[in-house]
């Protein structure tokens, strides 16, 4: 079937009248001139950089992807659409000709949309008659990428009149694709999240060890660099580190390193009676090195970067400004079951 691409017609959907009214789907990077001599990926590549040298690696590679497609990728009787979030409408269209640059075509003067292709705009799909698969894969990011032949399908298919096939268990069907989608997102924050934290320094890291503790309602004393002895952080519920027990928290930032057998002994000589430990390692522990913590006689709880992943997670209001500007997170809302 014929490819069929999504364009977005700017932030919020601000142009999907001016796409409509004026036959044409459009990409910004005005300032960049006609690009009807651009004959390959390269030759634009390098009019992106000079245009644009404050661009870094990811928007210059998404920013070269959107105005590629537009010169070289989308062709002539192509399928398009375009969304209109004000009457959660997709647009749908056929290209009917080539790139063509036109100044003033639409946009403002500090976000032009002068690279266009024409579009004879054929009709409207409704968002809500969309199968929850296809709803998704509109909700992409990206401003400008080809849709898979099954949503494509679908969306011809309403083009044309045809009513969405009623589905015995459509409810329940919703729910588990729902529930997919969100476990799927859930599982690539939880990714990204430990990507972030991996990026911390080991003195940060002792740090945000020391904020996730207070946020469960300790009290903490961190040790300066190269004087720990084995005691990277105290922690207690007195303020002073009195009372019993104690917490000792050892911290080892090495990613690609796991924590051995031999680690585990050594910092279990370090504990005296009543005291607990806590030991953390970002590159996890051999199996050795739990054996050797599950057949202590001292209290010993072994923490990975996924255990403390969610910690941080579970106690993330809970936490302190400074701890929180280590790994700033946002909230995200999603339909209940």
């Amino acid at each position: 079937m014929k490819p069929m691409w999504m364009v977005r017609a700017g932030e919020g959907g601000f142009l999907a009248e001016d796409f409509v009214s004026k036959g044409a789907v459009a990409v910004g990077w005005g300032e960049l001139g006609d690009l009807g001599d651009v004959g390959d990926r390269d030759e634009l590549e390098r009019m992106m950089r000079e245009s644009y040298p404050e661009f870094r690696k990811m928007q210059m590679a998404m920013s070269l992807g959107q105005i590629a497609r537009v010169r070289l990728e989308i062709k002539a009787d192509h399928n398009v659409l375009t969304y209109n979030p004000q009457t959660r409408t997709y647009h749908v269209g056929r290209v009917t000709g080539d790139y063509a640059y036109e100044i003033g075509l639409m946009g403002t003067e500090d976000n032009p949309y002068y690279h266009y292709r024409p579009v004879e705009w054929l009709g409207t799909v409704s968002r809500d008659d969309l199968s929850t698969a296809t709803r998704n894969q509109l909700g992409a990011i990206m401003t400008l990428f080809l849709l898979t032949d099954d949503a494509a399908s679908e969306i011809e298919q309403r083009l044309s009149g045809a009513p969405r096939p009623e589905e015995a268990v459509e409810h329940t069907a919703v729910k588990d694709e729902l529930e997919l989608l969100r476990e799927e997102t859930m599982s690539k924050a939880f990714e990204f999240i430990k990507d972030r934290i991996l990026l911390l320094s080991w003195e940060e890291m002792q740090e945000l060890a020391a904020g996730v503790l207070r946020a469960m309602g300790f009290r903490t004393r961190v040790s300066p660099a190269g004087s720990d002895g084995g005691r990277d952080i105290i922690a207690s519920h007195d303020p002073l580190g009195l009372e019993r027990p104690r917490v000792i928290v050892e911290v080892k930032h090495r990613p690609k390193d796991s924590v051995g057998a031999a680690q585990i002994r050594s910092f279990l000589g370090g504990l005296r009676e009543g005291d607990r430990g806590l030991y953390l390692s970002t590159g996890g522990f051999t199996k050795e090195a739990r054996y050797e913590a599950d057949r202590s006689n001292m209290p010993l709880t072994l923490l990975s970067l996924d255990d403390l992943t969610r910690l941080l997670l579970d106690h993330y209001s809970e936490l302190d400004t400074d701890t929180r500007a280590l790994v700033p997170l946002v909230r995200l809302y999603w339909p209940a079951s």
